[in-house]
């Protein structure tokens, strides 16, 4: 385990008051905690910023089975980046509506280009690529 390091903030004190309400509200039991995981989220993000990143994350889509031929495209997409795509897991919503979420890893760049190209077919209602970290870089 590394060293643990105590470091000051300074910041407006109205800035403040509103990052403790927020912290509290999610649960957090001090600010360390909360400092660590803003530093942890930003670090993430920029991993996303380098193509060439392996990252993991999400893709989740929502949409209309009913559409003539969505279902056997979207399939036929997945297939296309079988290297990229670890798993994916299909809930129907109700009769029309299904949600597919599908786990990815691999180049952060490839990732967006999954991402994009199955959420921009037409019939997908709504999709969002949810990133995070392989945890490597991660500490």
């Amino acid at each position: 385990m590394s060293k643990l390091v105590r470091f000051g903030i300074s910041m407006n004190e109205q800035l403040l008051e509103a990052f403790d309400k927020k912290i509290v509200s999610q649960g957090y039991a001090n600010r360390s905690e909360a400092v660590r995981d803003l530093i942890r989220n930003r670090l993430v993000e920029m991993e996303w910023e380098d193509e060439n990143q392996e990252v993991a994350g999400t893709i989740t889509l929502m949409y209309d089975h009913h559409v003539r031929g969505l279902s056997n495209l979207l399939t036929e997409l997945q297939h296309n980046w079988h290297d990229m795509i670890l798993t994916s897991t299909h809930v129907h919503l109700d009769h029309h509506n299904c949600l597919e979420v599908l786990v990815l890893k691999g180049p952060a760049g490839r990732a967006r280009e999954v991402a994009d190209k199955l959420i921009s077919v037409k019939g997908v209602k709504h999709g969002q690529l949810t990133i995070t970290s392989t945890g490597h870089e991660l500490r």
